[in-house]
């Protein structure tokens, strides 16, 4: 009796990046056997000028034709570390933004429903895709075509371990039939209305260009890391620490926690939010949004979601402290009312506000519990943490790993950036920008 047909299996890898996002675009995609970990296809390509978001789709559909052309009826599972792509392709997250709905929808119509599943990894483990990207926003720079690097032999081996472990099992496709397939393919896109969908693919361990001559080829990019990391401890999670814009109380310096009234941004926050989401456009590194619950940092997290074409997740755990009574006062104002509750309060992190409020040593563990999850949520990646001046002081006082005393010794401005970047030996680094005066 012969042996079923057995289905075959391939892992794609996809990334995309943008520098100005929008700025000058890539993406890279590979085919990967599940099993030996084997490449069997790449493709990249620059795309002129898009957001983080768009490049990121064109590599997983460049990444999905290519998986097709070697074999239609393959089981594919998608690695991606943009979590915004990878939930809305499961159908977990709504698709909003006007430039994503028509590549969502044409990613879901290249393999049958069920074929596809989608699966989110940190970012150091997308290397591979990430450095085609990189490449193909290089020749772009200067006006080249993208071809494939002379060797991928050790990004191959560190797919193998990393497919193996990770991926559904299945037995190889038959890859040197599926080349010319995924070359023929791809190649017949260039030009198509959505663009080209590679320069140049590599298949079953050859190079088979898309044009006649090839250009000449160029060294690959450092990728793209967020804020800083050190290269021995492989990338960073950095998170990218925006304090909300100026509201009516800010000026006054008055005490505005999360039990108050939460105030909307005024009229100069508000333009404070606009001017910090084009600055962080312009730096282009930003992949997530995680916002505070409270209106104004929602607000000032709305204006760069816009801006940067993500959406915005709200952690509870980065609202502000509660002050209690002295909500809406200024501090000369508690001080001639409650004396003895403000000296306990500036002389311990365990003495809560007058009325039942947070004491700094209760809003230390909140945000570190919200530190940890958002860690484990993004691991690998840079995620903008819009929230307000005592969860940022703390999050700054934790890496720096100084007493709770020196919350008092920083000054953090409305629309102040800073950034914390957190390595894989528990260990972190500091980055502070807090000259707002360009934003008013």
């Amino acid at each position: 009796m012969p042996e079923p047909k057995r289905t075959p299996k391939f892992v794609v890898e996809a990334d995309g990046g943008s520098r100005g996002n929008p700025g000058p675009a890539g993406y890279g995609a590979v085919v990967l056997d599940p099993v030996t970990g084997e490449t069997l296809a790449e493709a990249a390509e620059y795309i002129g000028v898009a957001t983080n978001n768009v490049a990121e789709y064109r590599g997983l559909l460049a990444g999905l034709r290519a998986a097709k052309a070697l074999d239609p009826a393959a089981e594919v599972h998608v690695r991606m570390d943009s979590k915004l792509v990878v939930e809305q392709m499961s159908g977990r997250w709504k698709i909003k933004h006007p430039d994503m709905k028509p590549l969502a929808a044409e990613a879901a119509r290249v393999f049958p429903t069920g074929q596809v599943t989608f699966e989110w990894i940190p970012r150091e483990k997308n290397k591979h895709a990430d450095r085609l990207a990189n490449e193909a926003m290089d020749a772009g720079k200067k006006g080249k075509r993208w071809e494939p690097s002379a060797s991928t032999t050790a990004l191959d081996a560190a797919a193998a371990r990393s497919a193996a472990s990770t991926a559904p099992p299945g037995p190889p496709g038959d890859a040197a039939a599926g080349a010319a397939r995924a070359r023929a393919a791809l190649a017949g896109r260039a030009g198509s209305p959505g663009g080209a969908e590679a320069a140049a693919v590599r298949t079953a361990g050859r190079t088979a260009l898309t044009e006649s001559a090839a250009p000449e080829r160029e060294s690959s990019a450092t990728p793209s890391v967020g804020w800083g990391a050190a290269a021995d401890l492989g990338v960073p999670t950095t998170f990218v620490l925006l304090r909300h814009g100026e509201t009516a109380l800010t000026p006054e310096k008055r005490f505005s926690g999360s039990g108050g009234s939460d105030p909307d941004l005024s009229a100069v926050g508000l333009r404070q939010a606009g001017a910090v989401a084009e600055a962080l456009a312009t730096r282009g590194t930003v992949r997530s949004i995680v916002s505070s619950p409270l209106g104004r940092c929602r607000q000032t997290a709305e204006a760069a979601a816009v801006r940067l074409g993500l959406d915005v997740e709200v952690e509870e755990g980065l609202r502000e402290t509660d002050f209690g009574a002295w909500e809406g006062l200024t501090f000369a104002e508690v001080r001639e009312r409650y004396p003895d509750d403000l000296n306990a309060w500036l002389a311990s992190p365990a003495a809560p506000p007058t009325g039942g409020g947070e004491s700094f040593a209760t809003v230390g563990r909140r945000v570190a519990a919200a530190r940890d999850r958002l860690l484990d949520r993004y691991r690998g990646g840079t995620v903008l943490v819009v929230t307000h001046v005592t969860p940022v002081k703390t999050l700054v006082r934790l890496a720096l790993g100084a007493p709770p005393q020196s919350l008092f010794r920083m000054e953090l401005s409305p629309a102040s950036l800073s950034a914390v970047a957190y390595y894989a030996d528990g260990n972190a680094s500091v980055r502070l920008l807090n000259d707002t005066s360009h934003l008013r």
